[in-house]
């Protein structure tokens, strides 16, 4: 079966974005050490999984090949078939993505198919709802080294889930990522 990832940005307090959206809190640039890391983490994917909100700014983002980014992770980002879940498209607008309703449902039948990893970068509301559901198998964390008081939380009031830590990487820039599992896998 499949591994279902979950690789988010967060402040040491727990956010994945600001009350509003804000996400300036973020250390940049990212250093040697963490690109080499994040491409390890991505080179078994095969899938990647977004909320609506996220597809949004996500997609167009990454087709448009952002500044900065390397060649290799901007072809990733763009190659790599794409399943957004939502309850409000009936078909996506986006090349190399289909849309799906039920979450449960198609995270399920996504782990069943033959091939690699799936990924999914959240947005707040879907990753604390696949914390909630259960469905995630690896949930990193990425924590910036900044607080920010209130905002957006990784882990939504009925995220429940007991983990286990299997790592934890400091890298140059500031970032420590951590990785966990559920607990007794």
């Amino acid at each position: 079966m499949r591994k279902f990832k979950l690789q988010v940005q967060t402040t040491v307090d727990g956010y994945m974005a600001g009350e509003n959206g804000e996400m300036d809190w973020m250390s940049f640039p990212w250093s040697d050490d963490l690109n080499a890391y994040i491409g390890a983490l991505t080179e078994t994917v095969d899938c990647i999984v977004l909320g609506r909100k996220l597809a949004e700014g996500f997609i167009p983002t990454w087709a448009a090949g952002p500044e900065g980014e390397d060649q290799d992770s901007i072809d990733f980002m763009n190659n790599t078939p794409k399943v957004v879940i939502s309850g409000s498209l009936a078909e996506s607008p986006w090349d190399n993505t289909v849309v799906a309703g039920d979450l449960v449902a198609t995270i399920n039948e996504l782990k069943a198919q033959p091939g690699n990893d799936i990924i999914t970068y959240g947005g707040a509301t879907l990753a604390a709802n696949l914390i909630a559901a259960g469905l995630l198998d690896e949930i990193n964390l990425f924590v910036n080294p900044t607080a920010i008081g209130a905002g957006k939380p990784v882990f939504g009031k009925d995220a429940y889930a007991q983990l286990r830590l299997v790592s934890a990487t400091p890298f140059e820039c500031g970032i420590t990522a951590f990785r966990y599992v559920p607990k007794g896998t």
